[in-house]
């Protein structure tokens, strides 16, 4: 973290104090999260459940963190302090991952999928809602490698979140497993209750009156399509989860039917992130090498790649395409952020990235559902398949350009420039001025 001190330049020390309380929570509560799902799932098989009922549980919660991310966005963007309304969530949301495990075969199966539902909107707190926080932790000249580190945080949760939920179910039993997870999350709350109140660590200045709720939300989606830059990321980054839905179905398929065994088709998941983690690390030191639009165009077209390696199911290709995977999901990972931290109006920054984890999380589960039945035909056609998503994520973000939906000169969204605030104009070309932007859904 040393080199952090060439990049955060506050007095006393502050920004570099305030980046760090600010990793460190979204570490501890990103990690937690990662652990919760396995975890639950094997809680559930323990408690008697069947594998459908066992993994219904955290399916649920996946799927209204999605429906219930573009409301909590809004909610966040409307706050006066967001960084209260983030620790309350996290509270919460760990409370409810408790009282799930106590549920889970003592009470009906309906009373325990309803609690996971609602349970579920809390969840985009860990993931979009929190990394939309950034630019008010940190001034515009060092955006660009917080921005990269806090991408790291999702590479070091992929990695260690699964294999801790495994480590703490074998030594103290499944149900330990949830507890630990929900601990984490509850560690990240003072980290979130602390976060500064403005761009920079500045205080914000009282806005005109806030227009409904529902305005808000219609802001956002339009701002989302309407955006060239945010349009052009989130179309490409949800096309391009439904490749990576059909990399995370058919790797233990993958184990079984080349390294010996389905239980190291999870080896070559915690190889893509570890691989992701390592490229990170790197574009941590030039993380204005490239623009993040480049970026993201490219690690399409990487990740097409590897799905093609790995459909010649040959233990060294699967090798290859776990490295080649990594290098290009932890820089896309980055890139993206970069992007909604550019193009988002500043007024509605939350959910923008919201909004678009939970796009995300509808490709991947959209990857999964087409793979499943996929590869009980064919493997290789399987793989196939996610490829040629991938490449279409690759054209969409050649034929996405910024002549479609452009907004008029001096138009907005809600009132703020596209890209409004500390982040810079739409579609400037730059990653940020003087800087740059579970299964495994990420923000």
């Amino acid at each position: 973290m040393s080199y952090l001190r060439t990049v955060v330049r506050m007095d006393k020390g502050h920004g570099l104090r305030a980046l760090r309380a600010y990793l460190g929570g979204a570490t501890a509560a990103r990690v937690g999260d990662e652990m919760s799902g396995p975890a639950l799932l094997l809680a559930g098989l323990a408690a008697g459940g069947s594998a459908s009922r066992a993994a219904a549980v955290p399916a649920a919660l996946m799927v209204s963190a999605a429906a219930g991310g573009p409301l909590f966005g809004v909610l966040l963007d409307r706050s006066a302090r967001p960084g209260r309304l983030l620790g309350a969530a996290l509270g919460c949301y760990g409370a409810a991952l408790a009282v799930l495990l106590v549920t889970l075969g003592r009470l009906p199966f309906a009373c325990t999928l309803l609690l996971a539902l609602l349970a579920g909107p809390l969840g985009p707190a860990l993931s979009g809602g929190w990394t939309s926080q950034l630019p008010r932790v940190v001034p515009a000249n060092g955006l660009a490698r917080a921005n990269v580190l806090d991408a790291m945080t999702y590479d070091l949760a992929s990695l260690l979140g699964p294999a801790l939920a495994g480590t703490v179910a074998g030594l103290s039993g499944a149900p330990a497993g949830v507890a630990v997870s929900a601990a984490l999350i509850c560690l990240a709350l003072p980290s979130a209750w602390a976060l500064p109140v403005g761009p920079g660590g500045r205080a914000v200045r009282p806005g005109p009156p806030r227009a409904p709720v529902r305005a808000d939300l219609a802001a956002g989606f339009r701002a989302i399509r309407r955006v060239p830059g945010l349009a052009r990321a989130t179309a490409a980054s949800v096309v391009s989860c439904v490749g990576g839905g059909v990399l995370l179905t058919c790797a233990p398929l993958l184990g079984a039917a080349v390294l010996g065994g389905a239980g190291h088709g999870t080896l070559l998941l915690s190889g893509v992130a570890a691989s992701a983690l390592a490229a990170n690390t790197v574009l941590a030191r030039c993380p204005r090498a490239l623009r993040p639009d480049t970026v993201l165009g490219c690690s399409t077209l990487l990740l097409g790649a590897a799905l093609l390696l790995a459909a010649t199911e040959r233990a060294w290709a699967l090798v290859a395409a776990t490295v080649l995977a990594g290098t290009a999901e932890g820089p896309q990972l980055t890139a993206l952020f970069a992007i909604r931290h550019r193009d988002a109006p500043a007024a509605l920054r939350g959910q923008v990235f919201t909004t678009g984890a939970g796009l995300k999380t509808a490709g991947y589960a959209l990857g999964t559902a087409l793979a499943g039945p996929l590869a009980a035909r064919s493997l290789p056609g399987t793989l196939l398949t996610g490829a040629g998503f991938e490449g279409v994520a690759a054209l969409v973000c050649v034929l996405v350009g910024p002549r479609r939906g452009r907004l008029r000169p001096g138009a907005s969204t809600h009132g703020d420039p596209p890209g409004g605030g500390p982040d810079g104009p739409a579609g400037s070309g730059r990653a940020v001025p003087g800087g740059d932007g579970p299964g495994r859904v990420r923000a």
